[in-house]
């Protein structure tokens, strides 16, 4: 299998393809499973205006914009079901700060296919390192975006085989994001980049059983670079990994 699931459209607001546009990029790139999973304050507060300059998000009421979201996907999934499979998810800011994109408390965001968390090792994260316990509060399928997760482990202290063993029990993946374009300045993350050189991560990640993913992380149709997606899908199931959703 060849997944994405870890693509941008313009409800980001730093993206400025449609959404029909980034599943037909993908589909003629050969992806088997496309993730679109736009920023939760790009979805949540609607318009470009509200969202950076009305102060704190956290009292931001995303009840429609979430539900009006999910049905353009829903609409596109069915659109496209027989060329590629489409995955509807959101990727979650954890930030808190004076100008706060965190998603509130209230979004229910249970129904969508799965969700992608940022920020979890960031010191002003609302997570405050607790990846198991907003799993449950998500109660969606819940994936780590563009994090070194051994250098996050190793930061609480926590032994990676049993805390990649927890991850895996809760249904919980591992994003290795392969990013490269102008949106992040061409450059790629050091821990996708050691996660295949490095045969004894490989290793723990395998006998925990958690699943991991595979994102580009795109913002853009036009610089959408498939063959890296590609061949990080080929490493992981050679080393005899599982991609999540893998099967589906």
């Amino acid at each position: 299998m060849i997944q994405d699931l870890h693509a941008h459209t313009y409800y980001s607001f730093c993206s400025k393809d449609k959404p029909e546009r980034v599943v037909e990029t993908a589909i003629t790139a050969g992806i088997d499973m496309l993730g679109i999973c736009d920023h939760n304050y790009g979805v949540g507060c609607a318009r470009t205006d509200f969202c950076w300059n009305q102060g704190n998000r956290l009292d931001a009421d995303y009840g429609r914009t979430l539900a009006r979201y999910y049905d353009h996907m829903r609409l596109l999934k069915e659109k496209y079901r027989n060329k590629i499979k489409l995955l509807c998810g959101i990727e979650v800011c954890t930030l808190l700060g004076k100008h706060s994109y965190a998603l509130p408390d209230s979004a229910d965001i249970s129904f969508f296919d799965f969700c992608l968390l940022e920020n979890l090792d960031d010191k002003n994260s609302f997570l405050q390192g607790d990846l198991l316990g907003f799993a449950k509060r998500a109660n969606c399928p819940t994936g780590v975006a563009h994090t070194d997760m051994f250098a996050f482990i190793r930061s609480i202290g926590e032994d990676p085989y049993r805390y990649f063993r927890k991850m895996a029990e809760q249904n919980i993946f591992w994003e290795i994001n392969v990013n490269y374009d102008s949106v992040h300045s061409f450059k790629t993350h050091d821990y996708a980049t050691e996660f295949f050189k490095n045969k004894e991560q490989q290793e723990i990640v395998k006998k925990s059983g958690v699943r991991l993913s595979v994102g580009f992380d795109g913002h853009s149709a036009n610089e959408y670079k498939a063959e890296r997606v590609k061949s990080a899908c080929k490493l992981i199931q050679n080393a005899g990994i599982h991609l999540v959703f893998e099967g589906m």
